[in-house]
């Protein structure tokens, strides 16, 4: 069977592309919609921009910036992740006491939205109590049965004193956060093949060594995206403390400023170029560490070098 020659194979296919009228409906919409935007920033002098660009270069402004939202996101996000670790990995457990704290625990502090928990840290704690001692229940009762003057109280907390500070609103945060967190670590280490534990423990790795080692690293690619999610959220939450109070917050002290000198609009638009810088920031760190824990995974197919020795000359026929 001859291979027909170059003269008789057809020709290069000249295809019409499907007309596509509406992406370029949408584009020209798209286009008119920015162009109205930046007129609107250009021509209004409502917005403030130098105004609004003083307000952010102010003292009291970089405090709450580096005091209440910068260290506010770290140390709430590092109470969330440890702790929600921790919970995860009891959700997991076979004992059915941690199973149920750690389902009681998620349930709660999901169901509470963060103002509420706030407000009830801010306020509601020094209601109910002046002091919280922490030592053996029933200490004082018990010290005094066996005729002993120490209560068993190893640690008392003021509780008006610190339910109005930044801890109390990190605490607060980092709660709530871990919650959230611990369903984000269950779903990454769910996602591992349930082989490698096995063949970790024949092995003789024991179960913490597994999970530190073998499991997590690997859970990491499908942990870090909704982790920088849920980082670049709790940088917008910090906007809660006001509630405690906390003072040395961002926008609470970009609205004092706009409430004292009668500049609303331009204090909003303040705080929220700090916002867009500070997540923009955390956006990219967010994709160096899914690129970095994504290795290996997903990653194209490379085709193999064609060895030219054995192409075929053009034009040549075969049998």
């Amino acid at each position: 069977m001859s291979v027909p020659s170059n003269e008789e194979r057809p020709g290069a296919i000249n295809a019409r592309p499907v007309p596509r009228p509406g992406r370029w409906v949408a584009i020209a919409v798209i286009v008119i919609l920015i162009a109205m935007m930046i007129s609107s920033f250009l021509t209004n002098e409502r917005w403030g921009f130098p105004t609004a660009l003083e307000i952010m270069q102010q003292a009291p402004v970089l405090e709450g910036l580096v005091k209440g939202t910068i260290a506010g996101t770290v140390g709430a996000m590092i109470i969330g992740i440890v702790a929600g670790i921790g919970i995860a990995v009891m959700r997991l457990s076979k004992n059915p006491v941690l199973r149920g704290v750690s389902f009681v625990y998620t349930w709660f502090f999901r169901a509470i939205p963060r103002l509420v928990l706030l407000a009830m840290i801010g306020t509601g704690l020094g209601f109910l109590y002046n002091t919280i001692d922490f030592g053996l229940p029933f200490g004082q009762q018990f010290a005094a049965w066996l005729g002993l003057s120490s209560d068993f109280t190893f640690l008392s907390l003021d509780v008006n004193a610190f339910s109005s500070t930044l801890m109390a609103g990190i605490l607060g945060l980092g709660l709530s956060e871990a919650a959230y967190m611990a369903e984000v670590a269950r779903a990454g280490i769910i996602s591992v093949d349930k082989g490698q534990e096995e063949a970790a423990q024949a092995l003789g790795m024991s179960r913490g060594k597994t999970m530190l080692r073998i499991v997590l690293p690997q859970a990491m690619r499908v942990i870090v995206p909704p982790t920088g999610n849920e980082t670049i959220a709790m940088v917008k939450d910090t906007s809660l403390l006001s509630v405690i109070p906390v003072i040395t917050e961002l926008f609470y002290q970009t609205r004092a400023i706009g409430t004292r000198t009668l500049q609303i609009m331009p204090s909003f638009v303040a705080a929220t170029a700090w916002y867009l810088i500070v997540c923009s920031v955390l956006m990219v760190g967010q994709h160096y560490l899914e690129r970095h824990f994504g290795r290996g995974f997903g990653q194209k197919k490379t085709k193999a070098p064609k060895d030219k020795r054995f192409a075929r000359p053009a034009g040549a026929g075969g049998a």
